[in-house]
């Protein structure tokens, strides 16, 4: 698995999403297909040449997949996106804990 010494799924997804702009990608689709353009403006500042290789990537991983509109999040993108409030609220707590001290 790429990304893994181990072949452990879970660190091959944690190497693809800890890579630079791959969960930002993710979270821009989260309302609907997007055009590169479109995906480039809401990730800010991402190049082309970096927003090319995550979305080869995010889709090699069938996470994201071209459509007539852009590109769109997959079922399994979808499910997988879903899984951001139970991280979002982790953390929170988190940071919580942190500036409490």
């Amino acid at each position: 698995m790429r990304g893994s010494q181990t072949g452990r799924p879970i660190m091959a997804l944690l190497d693809l999403l800890g890579r630079r702009w791959a969960l930002r990608v993710i979270w821009e689709l989260r309302e609907g297909p997007l055009s590169f353009r479109q995906l480039q403006a809401g990730c800010e500042a991402i190049s082309s040449s970096v927003l090319n290789d995550r979305l080869a990537e995010l889709r090699a991983a069938g996470i994201v997949e071209a459509a007539p509109e852009g590109y769109r999040l997959t079922p399994e993108g979808e499910e997988l996106l879903a899984l951001y409030p139970g991280l979002d609220a982790w953390a929170q707590r988190w940071a919580e804990r942190d500036r409490r001290g």
